[in-house]
This record gives structure tokens, sequence and C-alpha cells, in this order.
């Protein structure tokens, strides 16, 4: 007889802020973000928290009487983890666990958390393990305070290296360590690509769950692993994808997320070499989201920075099946018309309309409008690779030709 299997999730509280930088819908929105994450990592988040306050504070990055409350309720209901929406200082994250005697979780951590479940490849897991003990190692004293300094007294006088001198050199080696290793694995990363040939590749981008590996099993008829939760796709995925009779490399990377951490975007700019080497960007966006544009304009940051902006993209807007609008009644004089209440033919009459030719609107996993995405590709990809091989033109007829 098989036994239920019950999961149990770690009750955890959110802290935001709301500050010149990031309005209160702002705050909103990056606590909903948190929210998710703290989902994907397991756990259910039971309250949240959020305070106006123009400079976070130094010490406790809230103020005190927001601390006072945030304790109390801590204390009265059971909480394992409070988790903060934004990177915490190792003295700021110190000194709150010192006042709630609970984990204390910043979103740097939260997101290297996940990253360490989803790891499932050697070359994944250094990465990940690289970005922790970066993480790690300046809060090292926030960890163990009975290391913090070299106890005093009979028999304890004179030099000698104390205990957190010893773990922090431990951990810089084993940074050193990983580094070569990541070398190593780089070097080998580098002859695969070397020994796939000269096909066009393509590479899917975006934000993290807007359907990339929903879109490449589609593609590809592959089984590449898909999941409705944050970064359920870490390790890079490649597929030889045939449409009509054109060969192109199809790759499936990481998703990107704002407030992405620098250990982070520093680890993964080895696996972001499948997006600097291809010749095609297909940018992938959840329309259903209510903050796609916002998606947008993170994805194109952290491209630029990997100096993969000016690459020939395809905006690929998917989930149109989940897409809703708002609406505004007949007899409704009041409401004015905001992008909340745009159609998916008012948004392509926006900016979107001005590029159409490099815009489709799909549904990945309702495969709708899937032959206009092939159209597409199949044509872009074409122009690439004759301009890359001239001669092999007769070989790769029109879309419209293909029987």
């Amino acid at each position: 007889m098989l036994e239920k299997k019950s999961i149990a999730y770690e009750r955890a509280v959110l802290i935001g802020i709301i500050s010149k930088e990031q309005d209160e819908a702002k705050s909103k929105e990056y606590l909903d973000e948190l929210e998710f994450l703290t989902y994907t990592a397991g756990g259910e988040v039971v309250k949240r928290f959020t305070q106006k306050i123009d400079i976070p504070n130094p010490k406790t990055f809230i103020g005190t009487g927001k601390m006072e409350e945030v304790e109390e309720f801590v204390k009265s209901n059971d909480i394992g983890s409070v988790i903060f929406d934004d990177e915490l200082s190792p003295s700021q994250q110190k000194n709150i666990e010192r006042l709630l005697r609970c984990k204390i979780i910043d979103r740097t951590g939260l997101i290297l958390d996940i990253f360490a479940q989803r790891a499932k490849t050697s070359y994944a897991r250094t990465q990940v393990e690289l970005a922790q003990y970066q993480y790690l190692l300046p809060r090292l004293t926030g960890l163990w305070t009975h290391l913090e300094r070299q106890r005093g007294g009979i028999g304890m006088r004179g030099p000698g290296e104390t205990e957190i001198e010893t773990d922090r050199r431990i951990v810089r080696d084993k940074i050193a360590l990983l580094r070569k290793k990541m070398e190593t694995i780089d070097k080998q990363m580098a002859v695969q690509r070397g020994n796939r040939g000269a096909l066009v590749r393509v590479a899917l981008v975006g934000y993290t769950n807007v359907g990339k590996s929903t879109l490449m099993n589609v593609i590809s008829k592959s089984d590449v692993f898909a999941e409705n939760k944050l970064f359920a796709t870490l390790d890079t995925t490649v597929r030889k994808v045939v449409i009509g009779n054109l060969p192109f490399l199809l790759s499936d990377t990481v998703g990107f997320i704002r407030k992405l951490p620098t250990q982070l975007v520093d680890s993964f700019k080895s696996t972001l070499d499948e997006v600097r080497e291809a010749d095609l960007l297909l940018h992938v966006v959840d329309i259903s989201h209510p903050n796609f544009e916002d998606h947008i304009a993170s994805v194109n940051q952290i491209l630029g920075e990997i100096n993969s902006a000016d690459k020939p993209t395809v905006m690929v807007f998917n989930k149109i099946d989940a897409y809703t609008h708002e609406t505004i009644d007949n007899d409704d004089l009041v409401t004015e018309k905001t992008k909340a209440h745009y159609t998916l033919e008012d948004w392509k009459k926006t900016w979107m309309g001005s590029s159409a030719e490099d815009v489709l609107f799909i549904s990945a996993i309702n495969k709708e409008n899937l032959d206009d995405f092939k159209r597409k590709v199949y044509n872009v990809v074409r122009e690439i690779h004759i301009t890359r091989f001239p001669y092999n033109n007769f070989l790769y007829p029109d879309y419209e030709d293909l029987s």
C-alpha cells in the first residue's frame, strides 16, 4: 500500500520597503515575486511587512518600531524564516538574527537556495557552489558567534590563527579551487561548441517562468524539464531542430530576474556563453503578466551586461491563452483607458507594431500560432545561413514553397 506523502512548507514572513526609488505599487510587485520565490524554495508566506523609509536602517534595515512588530509576530506564530526583499549587509543580518532568533534570509540567499535545489549537472552545481561561497565569505562571523575571536585566559595567550581566520582561509581556498574547476569545464564546453559545426545557433532568452522550456519542448519534440515555478531550468540545454528541411541548434538558457545578485551574474556568465555565441535570440515574454514591460527591460539590461544586446532578436509574446484585460462599461465616462485595458490587438498597435516583422504572439502550451512562429524562425535562420554560405541558397526554398 502506498503511503500518502505530505509536503511540509516552512512558515515565513516577507519584509520589503517603500522608498523614493520603489513606490508602493512597485514594492507590492516585488513582494509578489518574492512570495513566488519563497513558494519555489519550499516556503509558505504567512504575512508581509512593509515600511515607508527613505534610507534603509544601517543596523536592522527597517526601523526599530517595525522590527518590534515583526519580532512579536515571529514569536507568537511559530515563524521559521524571515525573508527580506533586498540584499542585507553581513552586519544587518547578524543584528536581525540576534533580535528575531530565527533564520534571516535576503533575496540573494533565497535565489541561491533555489539554484542549489535545481542544479543537476556537475557544471551547474559548481557554478552555484562558487556563488554560495562568495556570498558566505563576508558572513562567516554572522553564522558562528563562538568563532568571532580567540578566547583569552590561561593557556590562550600568544600568537596563533583564530578559528574565524581559519574558516575564511578555507573558504577562500575553496573559491580558488572552484574557479580553476570552472576554467577547466569552460574549456571543455568551448570544445563542445566548436564541434557543433557551422549550424546556425538560436538561443531562447527571457525572464524566468515565461515558458521558454515549454516552447523548447514543442519545437524540438524533446522533454526538457518545465514547471510553473521560478528557475525551473538551470542547466543550458541544446537541441538540434529542423523546420522544413533547415537544421539549426536551439538552446534553452537560465531565466533572468530583477535584482539578480551580482554573485550569480558573475558565476553564470559561463552558462550565458550560449547567448553570447548565438546568431539569433528569441526573446520570450509572458504577455499575461501585468508587468511584462518591466521584465523586457530587465532582460535587455542583462543582455547589455553580457554584450549581447545588439544581436538579431525576435520578440515572442507567449501565453496569449492566459492574457486577460480589464474592461470599461459603455456608460462609464470617468474611467480612463490604461494599458491594463489593452486587448492583444491594442498591444499590436503600440511599440510592438513598429517592428511587426520581428514580433510574434503565440501560446506554446496550446500550440496557437505555432505555424507563424516556425515561418518566422525559418526565414530568419535561412537568411543567416545563406549569408554565411551563399552557395547553399538553392537547398532551402521559401517557407511557403516547402511541401
